[in-house]
């Protein structure tokens, strides 16, 4: 409907089409009910990140600030409501207790993570990666904080490590692509013959995926070490 309209010379926004969804579109499918309404209704807001909601995406493109919104496609950063980060589900602004290993999520029911989570919160995303679903959310909490004892500590990016600190603290590079080219290669040549779409070509697809996030996740474990070495010890801010 919205590339209808600018084809036809329109500018549509998102209050027009919520108002069409909602009185056209929707009565035309019943299962749609069994679903939370915030999952549509945020998918047309533009108060959110500019680049994922559809009203701010427009937006954006009749102003010569981005490209033409494209269509979502099943399977590529899937994500609950849908594969924007910003896309999440609520419970009508009443707060939302996560509670140990269990949770109960509106119109999701019980969903059972990983790790304990002890947070209240209003406003949850559950995303997809390389085959692993992740539950995010923000809530306040109390800081601890430490004596300060340097007001701030240089920190040199180099080459052949990941960075030197200027009271002698050396953080190596971990290289995580490097360890696992060999492994990431294999997998992509046995896939290559595969015909997109079938069974065996999701498999070695999620596969490659998952490689994929070990190596992301190493480097950002590496980055994360530093950056709270610099930052939560007794000492406050970098150079």
């Amino acid at each position: 409907m919205w590339n209808a309209a600018y084809k036809n010379g329109y500018k549509p926004n998102a209050r027009k089409l919520r108002e069409v969804f909602t009185n056209h579109t929707k009565p035309l499918y019943p299962w749609m009910k069994n679903l939370s309404s915030r999952v549509y209704q945020y998918a047309f807001p533009t108060e959110c990140c500019a680049n994922i909601n559809l009203g701010e995406a427009f937006k954006r493109f009749f102003q010569g600030l981005g490209k033409h919104p494209k269509f979502k496609k099943k399977g590529r950063s899937d994500s609950f409501p849908s594969e924007c980060y910003a896309n999440t589900i609520d419970s009508c602004g009443k707060p939302i207790e996560l509670n140990g290993w269990s949770h109960k999520l509106p119109f999701i029911g019980i969903v059972r993570t990983y790790e304990p989570i002890e947070a209240t919160t209003k406003k949850i995303t559950i995303s997809r990666q390389a085959g692993d679903w992740y539950l995010s959310c923000s809530y306040e909490f109390h800081a601890i904080t430490t004596p300060k004892t340097t007001d701030v500590i240089g920190v040199d990016l180099g080459v052949k490590t990941l960075a030197t600190l200027s009271d002698g603290k050396v953080f190596e590079g971990v290289k995580s692509y490097h360890k696992f080219e060999a492994k990431l290669s294999r997998l992509q040549y046995l896939n290559r013959h595969k015909e997109v779409g079938s069974a065996n070509w999701k498999k070695a697809q999620l596969k490659i995926a998952k490689l994929h996030g070990r190596i992301a996740n190493i480097r950002h474990d590496a980055l994360h070490k530093l950056t709270t070495y610099a930052s939560l010890e007794p000492r406050h801010g970098l150079n």
